[in-house]
């Protein structure tokens, strides 16, 4: 799409996103009609609000073997009407992040933990300027849901295995899933006894979406 198409299709519309647009187009091609619940912020972060992802939507899934919440960000890209980011290689840091979550559906609670690690994952972004993309990892200093006893203590990051990357008008856009890492496979990852890659596939062969499950301990897969 050239400048002038960008013109023509979304500068007359009130308040138009097209990059979000795009996101929720994808979405719609997995999930359909299914009306997802969304996390909004009160004060946008172009407005000078204080958290960095303008929104997080949670479909609920099924595939996977695993009953499972889906969580997909708006705000790692470039979401509103930009000319200057028109015909862009890659949109703004050029992802956005997913996260599956195992959980009875319909969930039995209010899911805000992983609203806040999302959050928490976009303020590091967007105050150091570095990304995630696929087979990084990080440890994170302790449980990924605060003040649980769960032994996942850590997170991978895989492009998401459903959504993948799609093209939006201010350029390319990964889907990147974070993942669940027990506190033994972050002590591999450090002591370089196994490569990220290697601790994927192995997850992947009995947990083909990655969906992390907090029960999970160091003896399971």
């Amino acid at each position: 799409m050239n400048l002038e198409q960008y013109r023509k299709q979304f500068a007359n519309q009130d308040d138009a996103a097209p990059g979000w647009e795009a996101l929720d187009a994808r979405l719609k091609e997995v999930y359909g009609d299914q009306e997802p619940r969304h996390w909004g912020t009160a004060i946008p972060a172009v407005l000078g609000g204080p958290d960095p992802i303008d929104g997080i939507s949670v479909y609920e899934c099924r595939d996977g073997g695993r009953d499972h919440l889906h969580f997909s960000t708006f705000g790692y890209s470039s979401l509103y009407y930009d000319e200057a980011s028109v015909g862009g290689e890659y949109s703004q840091f050029g992802f956005e992040m997913t996260f599956r979550l195992a959980s009875p559906l319909p969930s039995s609670e209010e899911p805000n933990w992983v609203i806040n690690l999302l959050q928490n994952l976009a303020r590091y972004v967007f105050q150091t300027g570095k990304v995630f993309s696929h087979l990084h990892w990080i440890p994170a200093n302790g449980p990924i849901r605060a003040s649980s006893d769960t032994d996942v203590v850590g997170l991978a990051f895989v492009t998401d295995p459903v959504l993948g990357k799609i093209d939006s008008p201010h350029g390319a856009i990964e889907f990147v899933q974070a993942f669940g890492l027990t506190s033994a496979e972050v002590e591999d990852l450090k002591n370089k006894r196994r490569t990220c890659a290697d601790i994927v596939a192995e997850q992947q062969r009995e947990n083909p979406l990655l969906i992390t499950d907090l029960a999970r301990t160091s003896r399971q897969v």
